[in-house]
């Protein structure tokens, strides 16, 4: 077993957990409140962009322009093709996709930001690697299981959103999984340590984000502007 693998069986109660989340759910059964596909697409929309500066930290790490060239290839996948089940989100919302963009983080997402983002700035490249991978492995997997377990027709409101995350094979995933295992075999056990904490840690955040969309989840006291591009807008 993988380096990889280990860590995915360690987090196989979590996983299980993201599957049986109500937000998880409402996908499969098409059966989710507006302000709740709202609420996540504002919130991802920053988290992908965070996403993305993360793989410009992973860049300057990186040792060969084909460690290069994958992360480069992840930030274009963002901004042109990761739009796509947002706007079936929106779609079904009945709200314009750009309409969602620049809203504060709410607490789980700020958390799930700040610590990839400390990891990437302080770890090594298998850190970067053990902390980004949980993200596409979750959505990967949930879109397998839900092809598989609701098989949606076009009618079905989500039937994008399913079909976009459950066709990912040979993606980002394998990618990264590849690329840590590679690096687990010569990392120093410490090291090794670090990455089963940061990977463990972002599938508990990946947990929480579910949980923030389905919840409405903000912040005890409002925030004093409801867009961050308000300020300079006036």
């Amino acid at each position: 077993m993988g380096f990889s693998q280990e860590l995915r069986r360690q987090a196989d109660e979590i996983y299980q957990a993201i599957f049986d989340h109500p937000f998880v759910k409402g996908i499969a059964s098409g059966q989710l409140g507006r302000e709740q596909l709202i609420h996540y697409v504002k919130q991802d929309y920053e988290y992908l962009n965070a996403y993305m500066r993360i793989y410009g930290i992973a860049v300057s790490k990186s040792r060969t322009r084909e460690e290069m060239a994958m992360f480069n290839e992840q930030i274009d996948f963002i901004l042109n093709s990761e739009i796509h089940p947002h706007q079936n989100f929106c779609r079904v919302a009945g709200v314009e996709f750009e309409e969602m963009q620049g809203y504060p983080l709410a607490p789980s997402a700020h958390h799930y930001i700040r610590h990839m983002l400390t990891v990437a700035h302080e770890g090594s490249l298998g850190e970067i690697y053990a902390v980004l991978l949980p993200c596409p492995w979750t959505y990967l997997e949930i879109g397998q299981r839900l092809l598989e377990e609701v098989k949606p027709t076009p009618e079905h409101p989500f039937y994008e959103w399913i079909h976009f995350y459950g066709q990912r094979s040979g993606g980002v995933t394998e990618k990264f999984a590849r690329a840590l295992d590679r690096w687990a075999e010569t990392a120093h056990p410490a090291e090794r340590q670090r990455m089963t904490e940061h990977f463990l840690q972002s599938c508990q955040l990946e947990y929480l984000f579910w949980d923030m969309a389905y919840r409405l989840e903000d912040w005890p006291v409002a925030m004093p502007m409801n867009r961050l591009d308000s300020a300079a807008s006036r």
